[in-house]
Protein backbone atom coordinates (compact mmCIF):
# COMPACT_ATOMS: atom_id res chain seq x y z
CA UNK A 1 0.00 0.00 0.00
CA UNK A 2 1.00 3.58 -0.60
CA UNK A 3 0.91 6.23 2.15
CA UNK A 4 -2.34 7.94 1.10
CA UNK A 5 -4.26 4.65 1.04
CA UNK A 6 -3.87 4.26 4.80
CA UNK A 7 -5.80 7.45 5.40
CA UNK A 8 -8.72 6.81 3.06
CA UNK A 9 -11.63 5.69 5.26
CA UNK A 10 -9.40 4.08 7.92
CA UNK A 11 -11.06 1.75 10.41
CA UNK A 12 -8.47 2.54 13.09
CA UNK A 13 -5.65 5.03 13.64
CA UNK A 14 -2.53 4.48 11.56
CA UNK A 15 0.40 3.47 13.77
CA UNK A 16 3.92 3.39 12.36
CA UNK A 17 7.54 3.22 13.49
CA UNK A 18 10.83 4.75 12.40
CA UNK A 19 14.21 2.99 12.56
CA UNK A 20 17.74 4.03 11.72
CA UNK A 21 20.41 1.76 10.18
CA UNK A 22 23.09 0.64 12.62
CA UNK A 23 26.75 1.07 11.76
CA UNK A 24 27.85 -2.46 12.62
CA UNK A 25 27.04 -6.01 11.56
CA UNK A 26 26.10 -6.80 15.15
CA UNK A 27 23.58 -3.99 15.04
CA UNK A 28 22.10 -5.33 11.81
CA UNK A 29 21.69 -8.78 13.37
CA UNK A 30 19.98 -7.21 16.37
CA UNK A 31 17.50 -5.47 14.09
CA UNK A 32 16.72 -8.67 12.21
CA UNK A 33 16.61 -11.05 15.17
CA UNK A 34 15.22 -8.90 17.99
CA UNK A 35 13.99 -5.43 17.07
CA UNK A 36 11.85 -6.21 14.04
CA UNK A 37 10.26 -9.39 15.45
CA UNK A 38 9.19 -7.45 18.53
CA UNK A 39 7.93 -4.38 16.64
CA UNK A 40 6.03 -6.62 14.24
CA UNK A 41 3.89 -7.85 17.15
CA UNK A 42 2.14 -4.47 17.22
CA UNK A 43 1.02 -4.72 13.57
CA UNK A 44 2.26 -1.31 12.43
CA UNK A 45 0.86 -0.03 9.16
CA UNK A 46 4.39 0.71 7.93
CA UNK A 47 7.97 1.17 9.11
CA UNK A 48 10.23 3.92 7.78
CA UNK A 49 14.02 3.73 7.69
CA UNK A 50 16.33 6.75 7.87
CA UNK A 51 19.98 7.02 6.90
CA UNK A 52 23.03 8.66 8.41
CA UNK A 53 24.68 12.04 7.94
CA UNK A 54 25.73 12.94 4.38
CA UNK A 55 23.96 9.88 3.04
CA UNK A 56 25.97 7.36 5.03
CA UNK A 57 24.35 3.95 5.65
CA UNK A 58 22.04 4.54 2.66
CA UNK A 59 22.62 1.01 1.38
CA UNK A 60 21.59 -0.34 4.77
CA UNK A 61 18.46 1.80 4.61
CA UNK A 62 17.33 -0.07 1.52
CA UNK A 63 18.46 -3.40 2.99
CA UNK A 64 16.37 -2.90 6.14
CA UNK A 65 13.35 -1.54 4.28
CA UNK A 66 13.47 -4.55 1.96
CA UNK A 67 13.80 -6.89 4.93
CA UNK A 68 10.78 -5.34 6.63
CA UNK A 69 8.61 -5.86 3.57
CA UNK A 70 9.97 -9.22 2.40
CA UNK A 71 10.38 -11.16 5.64
CA UNK A 72 8.00 -9.41 8.02
CA UNK A 73 5.27 -8.60 5.46
CA UNK A 74 5.03 -5.01 6.70
CA UNK A 75 4.99 -2.07 4.32
CA UNK A 76 8.14 0.03 4.52
CA UNK A 77 9.48 3.36 3.35
CA UNK A 78 12.97 4.61 2.59
CA UNK A 79 14.02 8.08 3.63
CA UNK A 80 15.52 10.07 0.78
CA UNK A 81 17.25 13.44 1.22
CA UNK A 82 18.92 16.07 -0.93
CA UNK A 83 22.16 15.78 1.04
CA UNK A 84 25.24 14.83 -0.95
CA UNK A 85 23.30 13.59 -3.99
CA UNK A 86 23.17 14.84 -7.55
CA UNK A 87 20.06 14.31 -9.66
CA UNK A 88 21.64 11.24 -11.23
CA UNK A 89 22.48 9.87 -7.75
CA UNK A 90 18.88 10.37 -6.70
CA UNK A 91 17.58 8.74 -9.88
CA UNK A 92 19.79 5.72 -9.22
CA UNK A 93 18.48 5.46 -5.66
CA UNK A 94 14.88 5.81 -6.81
CA UNK A 95 15.43 2.97 -9.28
CA UNK A 96 16.89 0.76 -6.53
CA UNK A 97 13.95 1.51 -4.23
CA UNK A 98 11.44 0.74 -6.97
CA UNK A 99 13.22 -2.47 -7.99
CA UNK A 100 13.11 -3.61 -4.36
CA UNK A 101 9.31 -3.37 -4.46
CA UNK A 102 9.14 -0.50 -1.99
CA UNK A 103 6.37 1.94 -2.85
CA UNK A 104 6.79 4.66 -0.21
CA UNK A 105 9.42 7.36 0.34
CA UNK A 106 9.92 9.97 3.06
CA UNK A 107 11.26 12.92 1.04
CA UNK A 108 13.37 15.41 3.02
CA UNK A 109 15.91 18.14 2.41
CA UNK A 110 18.16 16.75 5.12
CA UNK A 111 20.34 18.44 7.71
CA UNK A 112 23.51 20.46 7.04
CA UNK A 113 26.77 18.67 7.84
CA UNK A 114 27.74 18.71 11.51
CA UNK A 115 29.40 21.99 12.36
CA UNK A 116 27.61 23.92 9.61
CA UNK A 117 24.63 26.23 10.10
CA UNK A 118 23.58 26.38 6.48
CA UNK A 119 22.57 23.79 3.90
CA UNK A 120 24.59 23.92 0.69
CA UNK A 121 23.00 21.95 -2.15
CA UNK A 122 25.25 19.46 -3.92
CA UNK A 123 26.33 20.06 -7.49
CA UNK A 124 23.41 19.33 -9.82
CA UNK A 125 21.30 18.53 -6.75
CA UNK A 126 18.39 20.09 -4.92
CA UNK A 127 18.29 22.83 -2.31
CA UNK A 128 14.79 22.17 -0.94
CA UNK A 129 12.53 19.21 -0.27
CA UNK A 130 9.82 20.54 -2.60
CA UNK A 131 12.33 20.32 -5.46
CA UNK A 132 13.04 16.69 -4.55
CA UNK A 133 9.31 15.92 -4.40
CA UNK A 134 8.74 17.58 -7.78
CA UNK A 135 11.59 15.60 -9.32
CA UNK A 136 10.19 12.31 -8.03
CA UNK A 137 6.74 13.13 -9.39
CA UNK A 138 8.12 14.20 -12.77
CA UNK A 139 10.27 11.10 -13.27
CA UNK A 140 8.26 8.25 -11.68
CA UNK A 141 6.09 5.93 -13.77
CA UNK A 142 2.63 7.48 -13.98
CA UNK A 143 0.96 4.11 -13.49
CA UNK A 144 3.01 3.30 -10.37
CA UNK A 145 3.62 6.47 -8.35
CA UNK A 146 5.35 6.44 -5.00
CA UNK A 147 3.57 7.33 -1.80
CA UNK A 148 5.40 10.41 -0.58
CA UNK A 149 5.61 11.69 2.99
CA UNK A 150 7.05 15.12 3.77
CA UNK A 151 8.08 16.65 7.09
CA UNK A 152 6.08 19.16 9.10
CA UNK A 153 7.29 21.16 12.09
CA UNK A 154 4.62 22.06 14.69
CA UNK A 155 7.04 24.46 16.40
CA UNK A 156 8.57 25.52 13.04
CA UNK A 157 11.77 24.34 11.44
CA UNK A 158 14.77 25.54 13.41
CA UNK A 159 16.00 27.52 10.37
CA UNK A 160 12.63 29.18 9.63
CA UNK A 161 12.02 32.76 10.75
CA UNK A 162 8.37 32.16 11.75
CA UNK A 163 5.85 29.32 11.83
CA UNK A 164 3.77 31.02 9.12
CA UNK A 165 6.84 31.22 6.86
CA UNK A 166 7.56 27.56 7.51
CA UNK A 167 3.97 26.60 6.66
CA UNK A 168 4.38 28.23 3.26
CA UNK A 169 7.40 25.99 2.72
CA UNK A 170 5.27 23.01 3.73
CA UNK A 171 2.58 24.04 1.26
CA UNK A 172 5.14 23.99 -1.53
CA UNK A 173 6.07 20.41 -0.60
CA UNK A 174 2.47 19.25 -0.55
CA UNK A 175 1.58 21.13 -3.73
CA UNK A 176 4.58 19.48 -5.40
CA UNK A 177 3.14 16.05 -4.65
CA UNK A 178 3.52 15.20 -0.97
CA UNK A 179 0.74 12.82 0.09
CA UNK A 180 1.03 12.95 3.87
CA UNK A 181 2.83 15.03 6.50
CA UNK A 182 4.80 13.41 9.33
CA UNK A 183 5.68 15.85 12.06
CA UNK A 184 8.91 16.36 13.88
CA UNK A 185 8.85 15.27 17.52
CA UNK A 186 6.96 17.52 19.94
CA UNK A 187 5.87 17.22 23.57
CA UNK A 188 2.97 19.66 23.87
CA UNK A 189 -0.15 18.60 21.97
CA UNK A 190 -1.29 22.21 21.78
CA UNK A 191 1.52 22.75 19.29
CA UNK A 192 0.20 19.93 17.10
CA UNK A 193 -3.42 21.10 17.09
CA UNK A 194 -2.40 24.72 16.51
CA UNK A 195 -0.22 23.54 13.62
CA UNK A 196 -3.06 21.55 12.05
CA UNK A 197 -5.41 24.54 12.30
CA UNK A 198 -2.85 26.82 10.69
CA UNK A 199 -1.97 24.56 7.80
CA UNK A 200 -5.61 23.87 7.03
CA UNK A 201 -6.21 27.63 6.98
CA UNK A 202 -3.34 27.83 4.49
CA UNK A 203 -5.12 25.36 2.20
CA UNK A 204 -3.15 22.24 3.10
CA UNK A 205 -5.43 19.21 3.36
CA UNK A 206 -2.91 16.35 3.62
CA UNK A 207 -3.17 14.08 6.69
CA UNK A 208 -0.89 15.21 9.51
CA UNK A 209 0.66 12.23 11.29
CA UNK A 210 1.95 13.06 14.77
CA UNK A 211 5.60 12.13 15.21
CA UNK A 212 6.38 11.13 18.81
CA UNK A 213 9.71 10.22 20.36
CA UNK A 214 9.30 8.37 23.67
CA UNK A 215 11.84 9.64 26.20
CA UNK A 216 14.42 7.04 27.23
CA UNK A 217 17.03 9.32 28.79
CA UNK A 218 16.80 12.83 30.23
CA UNK A 219 20.18 13.89 28.89
CA UNK A 220 19.51 12.39 25.48
CA UNK A 221 16.18 14.13 24.96
CA UNK A 222 17.58 17.47 26.11
CA UNK A 223 20.30 17.12 23.49
CA UNK A 224 17.86 16.10 20.75
CA UNK A 225 15.34 18.87 21.44
CA UNK A 226 18.10 21.50 21.55
CA UNK A 227 19.24 20.38 18.09
CA UNK A 228 15.80 20.43 16.47
CA UNK A 229 14.25 23.38 18.29
CA UNK A 230 11.46 21.51 20.07
CA UNK A 231 10.44 22.58 23.56
CA UNK A 232 9.97 20.42 26.64
CA UNK A 233 6.94 21.60 28.67
CA UNK A 234 7.85 22.89 32.16
CA UNK A 235 6.04 20.11 34.04
CA UNK A 236 7.77 17.41 31.99
CA UNK A 237 11.12 19.17 32.32
CA UNK A 238 10.73 19.26 36.11
CA UNK A 239 10.13 15.52 36.19
CA UNK A 240 13.11 14.82 33.96
CA UNK A 241 15.40 16.88 36.19
CA UNK A 242 14.81 14.27 38.90
CA UNK A 243 16.09 11.60 36.51
CA UNK A 244 19.19 13.20 35.02
CA UNK A 245 21.41 10.35 36.22
CA UNK A 246 18.77 7.61 36.22
CA UNK A 247 17.79 6.37 32.77
CA UNK A 248 15.42 3.76 34.21
CA UNK A 249 13.45 6.46 35.98
CA UNK A 250 13.57 8.69 32.89
CA UNK A 251 12.16 5.88 30.77
CA UNK A 252 9.24 5.39 33.19
CA UNK A 253 8.54 9.13 33.00
CA UNK A 254 8.84 8.98 29.22
CA UNK A 255 6.50 6.02 28.84
CA UNK A 256 3.82 7.64 30.98
CA UNK A 257 4.18 10.92 29.12
CA UNK A 258 4.05 9.24 25.69
CA UNK A 259 0.94 7.22 26.57
CA UNK A 260 -0.87 10.35 27.77
CA UNK A 261 0.25 12.36 24.75
CA UNK A 262 -0.63 9.71 22.16
CA UNK A 263 -3.98 8.94 23.81
CA UNK A 264 -5.07 12.58 23.68
CA UNK A 265 -3.91 12.94 20.09
CA UNK A 266 -5.90 9.91 18.96
CA UNK A 267 -8.99 10.83 20.95
CA UNK A 268 -8.99 14.31 19.44
CA UNK A 269 -8.68 13.14 15.87
CA UNK A 270 -5.03 12.75 14.89
CA UNK A 271 -5.10 10.35 11.92
CA UNK A 272 -2.00 8.48 13.03
CA UNK A 273 1.04 8.28 15.28
CA UNK A 274 4.58 7.76 13.98
CA UNK A 275 6.89 6.60 16.77
CA UNK A 276 10.59 7.39 16.63
CA UNK A 277 11.57 4.26 18.53
CA UNK A 278 15.38 4.84 18.58
CA UNK A 279 15.93 1.19 17.59
CA UNK A 280 14.57 -0.10 20.90
CA UNK A 281 11.40 -2.03 21.61
CA UNK A 282 10.90 -2.75 25.32
CA UNK A 283 9.27 0.61 26.01
CA UNK A 284 6.93 0.20 23.05
CA UNK A 285 5.23 -2.82 24.64
CA UNK A 286 3.87 -0.67 27.46
CA UNK A 287 2.98 2.21 25.17
CA UNK A 288 1.18 0.13 22.57
CA UNK A 289 -0.79 -1.89 25.12
CA UNK A 290 -2.13 1.32 26.67
CA UNK A 291 -3.27 3.07 23.50
CA UNK A 292 -6.99 3.30 22.62
CA UNK A 293 -6.70 1.38 19.35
Amino acid sequence: MRFPEYFQNPIKPVISFELFPPKTDVGMRTIRQRLLPNLAKYNPSYITVTYGAMGSTQNKTLEIASLVKREFKIESACHLTCVGSSRSDIDKTLSQIRNAGITNIVALRGDPPQGSDTFVPPKDGFAYANELVSHIRETEPKDAPFGLAVAGYPEKHIEASTLDFDIQNLKRKVDAGGDIIITQLFYDNKDYFNFVDKIQAAGIQAPVVAGLMPILSANQIQRITSMCGSAIPPDLEAKLKTAIDDDDKAMIIGIDQCIAQATELLQKGAPGIHFYVLNKHTHMAEIMSALPI
